[in-house]
């Protein structure tokens, strides 16, 4: 009588964490949840051709590169009036340890500042020991556009840039 008693508890146990466990892969897989590690793949939303609306006192463009072979490329300018004043180039590579912004500002050397986030449709690349920039965030809009912001960390003032479509 023990071992029948026995027996129905183990077998009580394993259907009850099987269900469990097979319950619970399924709520994952239909909200969407993964412990997967962002791929380059993830920011395809960032490629394209943008610009800030015209009438400012500079205009400012920026194009990127769909993700292909582990990056993304991209070229920025800022003119004023009828000169480029400032340009830079960038690059987001996939790397062993991460996902990784490169900028180099006016030709320069490059600064790496890595992905420290990602959810949906924005992205956050943070260099703690850079002077400034120390974060670097783009967020595309639902109505299209994509903002991209600069600031020194958290509680410090973020220059903003709000980017539309390039129209052609």
């Amino acid at each position: 009588m023990k071992s029948r008693f026995a027996i129905r508890i183990v077998i009580t146990l394993v259907l009850s964490t099987s269900f469990a466990a097979i319950w619970g892969a399924g709520v994952f897989a239909k909200s969407g949840a993964t412990n997967a590690a962002p791929t380059i793949a993830d920011l395809a939303w960032m490629s394209g051709d943008w610009q800030t609306a015209k009438g400012g006192r500079a205009q400012i463009d920026e194009h990127w590169t769909l993700p292909a072979g582990g990056t993304m490329l991209g070229v920025g300018r800022t003119i004023v009036g009828d000169k480029t004043v400032e340009f830079e180039f960038l690059r987001i590579e996939q790397r062993a340890d991460g996902i990784f912004y490169v900028a180099s500002p006016n030709g320069g050397p490059t600064t790496d500042f890595k992905l420290t986030r990602l959810s949906g449709q924005e992205v956050m690349f943070e260099n703690p020991e850079h002077d400034f920039p120390k974060r670097i965030i783009y967020r595309k809009k639902s109505d299209g556009s994509m903002v991209a912001s600069v600031d020194g960390g958290d509680k410090t003032k973020s220059q903003n840039f709000a980017y539309l479509p390039m129209r052609k």
